[in-house]
């Protein structure tokens, strides 16, 4: 976490900013430059020493350019720092997400002075290199104009409204791995997908939506009936879970399906809270 200064951290005389897409290509091409300075991507890319009469070929390949095509469908993305100036958002992102996958941080250095060979790389940590590129890149992307972050699982997600990250962020208690747990993650990773559609939202909302059927049994004797009616009533009536005549689909799913969904999620933390403390 970097540390707020002294007008930041007293909340007087300072400027509230917000980088547009120029600003923030030139900040994360910096942050992309440090990193790689420091070997975090020696792994990746490689490495070269002059005793050597080829290089080291790193975990991308020999052919960096034709590794960032195959993974990213799209040319003219490599080499970063020459093509970066013509990225669109959706390049940026990409290539952001790519390098989180690949990035190691090395405990290990030695330089190489012959010939000013330069620095060796080596006992890489991917967890720990993940980490700090994920802490470096969320400093900018939160400023970025359309607020957004790297998840811990790689994917630029949309930051929600305020009052809302925590419940996001909160681990679920240990209660059901398989059935809850990782269904949760996956509904708040595709409902907060940059970009996500309409359609990825009612997704995220129905998979919530089986969570809380599956605690239904459980739920039962947590809620009043009304409550437990009302709860399904939503999913069921609401063509989220079903696609007939009787449902009403006619409603405004960019208010309504934020609603639903932490509704669903805040009573799924509720419930798995009570029933684990149960157990």
């Amino acid at each position: 976490m970097i540390r707020q200064y002294y007008s930041i951290r007293t909340g007087k005389e300072f400027d509230s900013i917000e980088l547009d897409f120029v600003e923030l290509t030139k900040l994360i091409l910096s942050l992309y430059q440090r990193f790689r300075g420091d070997g975090y991507f020696a792994k990746a890319f490689g490495q070269h020493c002059v005793d050597e009469s080829e290089p080291t070929i790193g975990t991308m390949g020999s052919d960096i350019g034709l590794f960032f095509l195959q993974r990213l469908r799209k040319r003219e993305l490599w080499p970063i720092e020459e093509k970066i100036d013509e990225y669109s958002e959706h390049d940026l992102f990409s290539v952001i997400e790519l390098l989180y996958d690949y990035i190691s941080k090395p405990e290990y250095k030695r330089y190489h002075s012959w010939n000013n060979c330069g620095d060796h790389y080596g006992e890489f940590n991917a967890d720990a290199g993940r980490s700090e590129f994920r802490s470096a890149i969320n400093e900018a992307l939160r400023d970025y104009t359309k607020k957004c972050e790297l998840s811990s699982n790689g994917e630029i997600l949309e930051i929600p409204d305020s009052g809302l990250e925590d419940l996001l962020r909160e681990p679920l208690p240990a209660l059901e791995p398989e059935n809850v747990d990782k269904k949760v993650e996956a509904a708040i990773v595709k409902f907060h997908r940059y970009d996500a559609s309409p359609e990825d939202r009612k997704e995220a909302v129905r998979i919530l939506a089986d969570v809380l059927e599956y605690l239904r049994p459980d739920a039962r004797k947590l809620l009043s009936s009304a409550d437990e009616s009302d709860l399904f009533n939503i999913a069921n009536n609401y063509a989220i879970r079903h696609h007939n005549t009787s449902q009403k689909s006619k409603y405004d799913k960019d208010t309504w399906l934020p609603w639903i969904f932490y509704l669903y999620l805040a009573t799924i933390h509720l419930l798995v809270k009570i029933l684990a403390r149960g157990k």
